[in-house]
C-alpha cells in the first residue's frame, strides 16, 4: 500500500469524521424520536460549531442562530382570547409564574453576582425563553427585583408563545429547544394536532409536542461547567417502567379533558389541560393560586404511599423496641422527590404517644427551619470540589455527594428503634407521615428574609397504628435460648 493512498485514505475519514460530528449536532426533526441520552447533547461538539450556542452556556437555538424579535410573539392574553379555557388553566400554573417565582430569582441573583455574569444566560432560558432569545437577558435584569423587572422589562415566563413556538429539539438537557415563531413567514404555532386550523396563525403537527422528549429539554440540568448532573426529571422518567408503557410526562402533568381546545373549534373528548400540576403548592399559594397548589396537594397525595412492616403483636415496657416503615413510590414517573437539588425534600415524620398523650418519641421534626438531625428524608445532595455540601451555591457543584430518592415503582424501608419507658402507659400510637416541602424554611429565609413567605409542609401520606403494651414478660420457649 503506498503512502499517498494512505494519506488519501486517512483525509477521507476525517472528512468523514467531520460530516459525522456536524449532523449528530443538527436539530431533530419533529418525527425524529431518537432519545440516545448517552450520545446527547454532545455540548463540546457544538461548542467547536461556529454560532451553534448562540445563548451560551444555554442550549436555545433559533432558525439561522440570530437574536429573535420581541414582536415576533403575542402575549399569552392575546392566545387566550381564543383558547380560553387552556389560558385559564395555565395562569393557575408554576409555568406562567416561572420568571416571576421569588425564589428562582433570589437564587439567579446570587448566581449571576457570584458568577459575574457567567451563568446569566443559562437558568433564563427555561425560566424565560422568550426573554432569552430575545437578547432581554442581562446582569442587571438578573440582578434586579421582582417589581422593578415586572416595570422596565416584563418578560413572560413559559407561556403559550414559548412552547407552541418550539419546532425542534437539539439534544436532551440545558433548553436544547429551537424556538422559530414565523416558521412561515407568518404566525406558526406547533401542537399535537394534525386537524388544527386557526383564522389567525398557521397550524404545523408536531410529533415531538406528543412526546416527553419536548419536556426533557428543560427537565434536565446539566452543569455548564462541570458537567454535574445537577435535574435528571426526564432521566428518571426514561428509565422507569413508565416510558416502556408509553405513559409520558403529558399523561400525568396534562390529563385530558372533554371539552373545545379554542371557542371556535369543534368538541373533542381529550384535550390537553393546561394545570401542569406538580409538587409546589408552597409556591402556587404564596403567588395566590390557590387553585393550583390543592391540584399540587392531591398530586402529591397519589405520587406515594407509607405503612407500617408487620408489627409486633405487643411492646415490652422497659426495652427498646424497632419498627420499620416502608414510604413506596407508587404514582410518579420519576424519581420521589424530583428537580431543585437544593430545595426538594421528603421526609418521615415518626411519632409514638401513650395512652396518656405523652410523647415517648420523634424523629422527623422540624428544629431551626429545617429537618432534625437523622431525620429518615429523601433527597439528593449536590457537593462542591472538596466535597462540601452546596445548600444554596449550586454554580460550584462538581459532584453528586449522594442521592437516595425513591425510584419509580420503587420503595424504601427505614427503621426506627426507641426505648419505652417502664411507666408508659398503654396502649401505644404510633403514626407516621409522609412530608414534602419544595425547599427548607431556613432556605427559604435565607434568600428571601425571615419569615416573608411562610413554607408549607404538604403531607403526602400517613399511617396510624395502635399497639398495647405487654404486661407481663413472654414466656420461654422450648427453643429459646438461654445466656
Amino acid at each position: 500500500m503506498n503512502r499517498s493512498f494512505v494519506r488519501r485514505l486517512l483525509c477521507f475519514l476525517a472528512c468523514l469524521l467531520t460530516v459525522t460530528l456536524v449532523t449528530a449536532d443538527e436539530p431533530q426533526g419533529n418525527d425524529n424520536q431518537s432519545n440516545d441520552k448517552w450520545l446527547e447533547p454532545a455540548r463540546s461538539r457544538l461548542m467547536h460549531v461556529i454560532g451553534g450556542m448562540p445563548f451560551f452556556p444555554h442550549r436555545a437555538n433559533t432558525p439561522g442562530n440570530l437574536v429573535l424579535n420581541a414582536k415576533d410573539f403575542d402575549s399569552a392574553q392575546v392566545c387566550g382570547a381564543c383558547h380560553t379555557e387552556i389560558y385559564k388553566q395555565w395562569r393557575t400554573s408554576m409555568m406562567s409564574q416561572a420568571w416571576d417565582e421569588p425564589i428562582y430569582r433570589a437564587l439567579l441573583k446570587r448566581a449571576s453576582t457570584a458568577t459575574e455574569g457567567t451563568v446569566d444566560n443559562f437558568c433564563t432560558g427555561c425560566h424565560t425563553p422568550i426573554g432569552l432569545t430575545t437578547g432581554q437577558i442581562n446582569s442587571q435584569v438578573n440582578r434586579s427585583s421582582i417589581e422593578d423587572s415586572a416595570k422596565n422589562h416584563p418578560m413572560p415566563g413559559v407561556d403559550c408563545e414559548t412552547c407552541h413556538n418550539i419546532s425542534a429539539r437539539t439534544g436532551l438537557d440545558n433548553g436544547a429547544y429551537v424556538l422559530s415563531p414565523r416558521a412561515h413567514g407568518k404566525p406558526t404555532k406547533f401542537g399535537p394536532r394534525k386537524d388544527a386550523v386557526s383564522p389567525y396563525h398557521d397550524t404545523v403537527y408536531s410529533a415531538l409536542h406528543t412526546r416527553s422528549d419536548f419536556c426533557g429539554t428543560c427537565h434536565n440540568v446539566t452543569h455548564p461547567f462541570s458537567s454535574v448532573a445537577v435535574e435528571r426529571t426526564y432521566d428518571e422518567w426514561q428509565e422507569s417502567a413508565y416510558s416502556f408503557n408509553n405513559v409520558t410526562c403529558q399523561s400525568c402533568h396534562m390529563p385530558s379533558f372533554a371539552g373545545k381546545a379554542a371557542i371556535m373549534g369543534p368538541d373533542r373528548e381529550e384535550v390537553a389541560s393546561h394545570w401542569f400540576s406538580g409538587a409546589n403548592a408552597m409556591m402556587l399559594k404564596h403567588l395566590g393560586q390557590e387553585v393550583g397548589a390543592q391540584r399540587a396537594r392531591e398530586m402529591l397525595a397519589r405520587a406515594a404511599e407509607i405503612q407500617f412492616q408487620p408489627l409486633p403483636a405487643a411492646i415490652i415496657p422497659g426495652q427498646y423496641t424497632s419498627v420499620a416503615v416502608k414510604v413506596s413510590n407508587v404514582g410518579a414517573g420519576h424519581k420521589l422527590p424530583t428537580g431543585f437539588p437544593e430545595g426538594r425534600e421528603m421526609w418521615i415524620d415518626f411519632r409514638v404517644l401513650d395512652a396518656s398523650g405523652r410523647e415517648l418519641y420523634r424523629l422527623g421534626s422540624i428544629k431551626d427551619g429545617k429537618t432534625e438531625k437523622n431525620t429518615r428524608n429523601f433527597k439528593v445532595h449536590i457537593g462542591d470540589k472538596d466535597g462540601n455540601p452546596l445548600d444554596v451555591e449550586v454554580w460550584n457543584a462538581t459532584q453528586i455527594l449522594s442521592d437516595n430518592r425513591i425510584l419509580p415503582k420503587g420503595y424504601d424501608i427505614g427503621e426506627f428503634s426507641f426505648l419505652v419507658p417502664a411507666d408508659a402507659v398503654g396502649p401505644l400510637t404510633l403514626t407516621a407521615e409522609l412530608n414534602y416541602w419544595p425547599f427548607s424554611q431556613k432556605l427559604a429565609d435565607y434568600l428571601l428574609g425571615k419569615n416573608q413567605v411562610q413554607v408549607e409542609i404538604t403531607q403526602m401520606a400517613k399511617v396510624t397504628q395502635s399497639i398495647p403494651l405487654s404486661t407481663s414478660l413472654p414466656a420461654a420457649g422450648p427453643d429459646t435460648a438461654h445466656f
